[in-house]
């Protein structure tokens, strides 16, 4: 199966999948964080205060990220370069700090995004996959997939730069079909987002499914980075982002035995609590 760029042109402007399925990812999550504000009669614009300082904090944190990586500071004013890890650990900081400004317990905060995060990302996967990026290694499976106007396309030199070995003296300019792992991940993270959202009501410490989103998240992250074609190998076939993933899985298994035990009733943030408006007499 070959597929290109989904692109939409409106006048001068270009509006790619992946910008379009990123506003996508962003409300539903927002809509998503609402839901649950609202089911626990608290302040509901503090979803769209999550998404904002998480945009914000996402966008900064994915580009240092990336400046890291490649040691191009250029890139910071550049269009592309965006790395998930940087803008996960940029978007956590902005949407804590914006807690912290609205006196907002952190694990709150954590816990009613747990879901939505996992929703989001799953979402923000298929914009890459509209653009054709962040694919995986040759396959022969009936699904896979061959991206000539990639990012980069999956001819045979493309992969080689990105650590994939082919026969001596196969064509650099041969196009090859690959693992749609975009598709793997929105499908994988789909599954996480419906296990958490129905496990709401825990019982367990607040915090807990925050906790397990994140071991399930590194968990995916960690399993799909062995069919990426990926040019960051660390460690023989291990790559950056799968020791991110190792770093979080620990963290969220720490986090769910000390959060394991039920904790009853939590107290709900008074300051996320609606303001009563006080009724004047008519008389």
């Amino acid at each position: 199966m070959t597929v290109y760029p989904f692109t939409i042109h409106l006048g001068p402007l270009e509006l790619t999948g992946y910008g379009l399925m990123m506003m996508v990812a962003l409300l539903m999550a927002g809509w998503a964080i609402q839901l649950d504000l609202r089911a626990r009669a608290l302040d509901e614009d503090y979803a769209a205060d999550i998404i904002i300082a998480g945009v914000i904090g996402g966008l900064v944190g994915a580009k240092l990220w990336y400046v890291f990586l490649t040691g191009k500071p250029e890139t910071l004013i550049q269009r592309a370069g965006f790395v998930w890890y940087g803008g996960f650990l940029g978007a956590t900081a902005g949407i804590l700090l914006n807690g912290w400004r609205r006196r907002v317990p952190s694990r709150f905060t954590a816990e009613i995004c747990a879901a939505p995060l996992a929703l989001g990302y799953a979402l923000g996967r298929v914009g890459c996959f509209l653009v054709n990026d962040d694919y995986g290694i040759p396959t022969g499976l009936p699904w896979g997939m061959k991206f000539p106007n990639g990012l980069p396309p999956t001819t045979v030199g493309n992969l080689q730069g990105m650590s994939v070995h082919f026969p001596a003296m196969t064509d650099p300019n041969t196009l090859v079909a690959v693992h749609p792992t975009e598709i793997y991940e929105t499908i994988a993270m789909l599954f996480v987002f419906w296990w958490l959202w129905r496990r709401r009501d825990h019982g367990h410490a607040t915090g807990w499914l925050f906790a397990c989103y994140l071991v399930l998240g590194g968990m995916e992250r960690f399993l799909v980075e062995f069919v990426r074609a990926k040019d960051d190998r660390v460690l023989g076939p291990f790559s950056l982002a799968q020791a991110m993933s190792v770093v979080l899985m620990l963290v969220g298994g720490f986090l769910i035995l000390k959060w394991r035990e039920p904790a009853g009733p939590q107290p709900l943030p008074e300051s996320l609590r609606p303001k009563q408006v006080p009724i004047r007499s008519s008389a």
